[in-house]
């Protein structure tokens, strides 16, 4: 059968843009779906660009809504909690016989010091921070640059049938942490995140330079995120610095459907290093990841540096090789009933992706020991979901 000439095919596609499944109006989700998950496949699945093939456009839609639901999920769920090790650690001097400060800079926000505060030290805080993403890997959230689906001829240097998304996507993250020494090298941690999240979004439809509003729906959840259970162990320990081993276990405490939670328990097992001596201090972690949202492969390095006795500051470089965050891209395939024209898809790629990020910022001794700290994070690798900075303020108490 002779394939539709491309002004017949035009003719089709608005015809079918006027017809009965128009989406004029915007189309709102069923009000009894109201977990942000759901929001995020209503958006991707409510389509309107007409491909002639329902059921690869449904599979599609569906396996790109896992993705990004995905990508919500390792960046809100597993990202890494403030660092347990207390900013006052003690050693014994054995020549007065007395407890004395172990270093002179309070350590850094989210790398591990080997050294442990010493038996009986304990130490809880409380950090904060508010973030809006912008990013999903190399689509921009606000511009309609995160297409799903779009029919375009080959001889055209751009589609003229889109399906975009515009997402609103942003977290406030309370988190309470603490730990205790147990023994002078034995130290257990605990942290507890506190989440809200709310999800605006919406999918217009361009045809050519006709805009339409096809789909809109907001969301918004709070709760408990997955609490955090740490242990380290001090295995070595000279003047110049220690070396330490410990692990994390993450439960599934959060809402795993409204994106709080991993909804699976995670393990984390790391090696710890750090030279410790006078004003500077080195830090380096490195570890896997097993469970939870995804597993992976960490690394981090530090530096603080007490530049006066009640300040340090502090720089950190994280990277994180994520097995289960995988890129978007758009797909050309040709289109099912239409010659000369290729319908594109949003699909995910197979392999996982590299996370990097640096932190930089400042802790105050403000009295007795009680500190102060504010940083920020920038995204070194774009990928996933992602801001172009994250401001964190956090205090703690040790006693």
């Amino acid at each position: 059968m002779p394939q539709p000439s491309r002004s017949l095919s035009l003719v089709l596609f608005l015809c079918v843009l006027a017809g009965p499944t128009s989406f004029a109006a915007a189309q709102q989700p069923d009000q009894t779906r109201q977990t942000v998950s759901d929001i995020v496949n209503f958006l991707v699945t409510n389509q309107a660009v007409q491909t002639g093939d329902f059921e690869r456009d449904r599979a599609v839609a569906e396996a790109a809504a896992e993705a990004i639901s995905r990508a919500l999920l390792v960046n809100l769920t597993s990202v890494p909690l403030a660092s347990s090790s207390s900013g006052f650690l003690y050693r014994l001097n054995p020549q007065l016989g007395t407890m004395e400060r172990a270093t002179q800079s309070f350590g850094s926000f989210f790398v591990e010091r080997a050294l442990t505060p010493g038996a009986g030290q304990a130490s809880f805080g409380i950090s904060a921070f508010s973030t809006s993403f912008d990013r999903l890997g190399e689509f921009d959230l606000s511009d309609g640059t995160l297409v799903t689906v779009a029919n375009q001829f080959r001889d055209e240097a751009s589609p003229f049938d889109t399906d975009s998304l515009f997402l609103d996507v942003r977290s406030t993250t309370l988190t309470l942490f603490g730990s205790v020494g147990i023994t002078d090298r034995l130290e257990i941690g605990a942290a507890l995140p506190l989440i809200q999240l709310t999800l605006d979004g919406q999918r217009l439809n361009v045809y050519r330079s006709a805009r339409v509003q096809q789909a809109s729906a907001e969301a918004s959840a709070s709760g408990v995120g997955d609490a955090a259970l740490r242990a380290k162990v001090m295995l070595a320990r000279s003047e110049w610095g220690a070396v330490a081993a410990a692990a994390e276990v993450r439960l599934p405490t959060g809402d795993d459907e409204n994106l709080l939670g991993a909804g699976a328990t995670a393990y984390r097992f790391f090696g710890i290093g750090s030279v410790e001596s006078g004003r500077l201090t080195l830090f380096g972690n490195g570890g896997l990841v097993l469970g939870g949202a995804s597993d992976e492969v960490n690394a981090a390095v530090a530096a603080s540096f007490a530049v006066r006795p009640r300040v340090t500051v502090a720089g950190e470089v994280l990277m994180r090789r994520v097995n289960d965050l995988r890129d978007l891209d758009l797909v050309p395939e040709p289109h099912a009933t239409v010659a000369g024209a290729d319908t594109l898809r949003l699909v995910s790629g197979l392999s996982g992706s590299t996370l990097a990020n640096a932190v930089a910022g400042i802790k105050w001794n403000v009295s007795g020991t009680l500190v102060l700290a504010g940083h920020v994070s920038v995204p070194l690798i774009r990928r996933g979901l992602s801001s172009p900075l994250t401001p964190t303020i956090a205090l703690e108490y040790a006693f």
